[in-house]
């Protein structure tokens, strides 16, 4: 027994201590928690008060005045617009242009052809002429000019009196063409060879000359027609014609 008793009082050594003679207690509580994080969002109420919002008004402001601005203006260019349009149609429609011209009949009373002395031929064409004016304005023609023409060359003219036509009016003029013993030199040969044919052909150029009274202003108008025209020697009659404007 007194050697047990000095082996555990041998504090000496470092690797025995002696016996815990205390009773048994419970281990140390946990430390506390941590404080909570501070939070930088916070809910929406479920009841959030009344709220205001004031927008400013300026901008509006601005736009109506630059609207009261540009509505003067733009009603000042329709109206310029419309104008221009009202006087373009105007000029369109009111602006004299020339009388139609038409033959309403076309008939041959005579044709002789002289053989001596020389060639010659004597013709006589009556011919009845239709014209329409167009315009809104009357028409006064001073004259009326007829020729009678063979392969090209001119073998004569007659000259009527002018006359009147009414604002989207007709009017019909009788003209005569008499051309008495007119000799043919150039074209002996050819006229021969067309009354062995029995086709002489003829072309007749038809012009008035006159003036439109546009209001104040008085401006000048013409129309021509030509016509085709075969004449049969032996029968003396008209049998092919073909008039159109010129």
């Amino acid at each position: 027994m007194a050697k047990t008793s000095d082996f555990y009082t041998d504090s000496s050594s470092p690797f025995l201590s002696p016996p815990n003679t205390h009773p048994y207690s419970a281990p140390p509580p946990p430390p506390p928690p941590p404080p909570p994080l501070p939070s930088y969002y916070s809910a929406i109420p479920t009841s959030p008060s009344d709220t205001y919002i004031f927008l400013p008004v300026r901008f509006c402001l601005r736009r109506r005045r630059s609207l009261r601005f540009r509505s003067p203006c733009s009603s000042s260019s329709f109206l310029t617009l419309s104008l221009l349009s009202f006087l373009l149609l105007s000029v369109f429609f009111l602006y004299p242009s020339d009388p139609d011209l038409s033959v309403a009949r076309l008939n041959l009373s005579r044709f002789h052809v002289n053989t001596s002395p020389a060639v010659a031929l004597s013709i006589s064409i009556g011919l009845d002429l239709k014209i329409r004016n167009p315009d809104f304005f009357s028409i006064d023609y001073s004259h009326l000019n007829s020729t009678v023409m063979y392969r090209g060359r001119r073998l004569g003219s007659v000259t009527s009196q002018g006359g009147h036509v009414r604002a989207r009016g007709v009017s019909y003029v009788q003209a005569e063409l008499n051309l008495d013993a007119v000799r043919i030199i150039d074209d002996v040969f050819y006229l021969i060879e067309d009354i062995a044919s029995g086709l002489i052909p003829f072309e007749t150029q038809t012009e008035i000359v006159g003036d439109v009274h546009l209001f104040f202003l008085n401006v000048p108008v013409q129309g021509k027609i030509s016509c085709s025209v075969g004449v049969n020697p032996q029968t003396q009659s008209i049998i092919k014609q073909d008039c159109y404007p010129v």
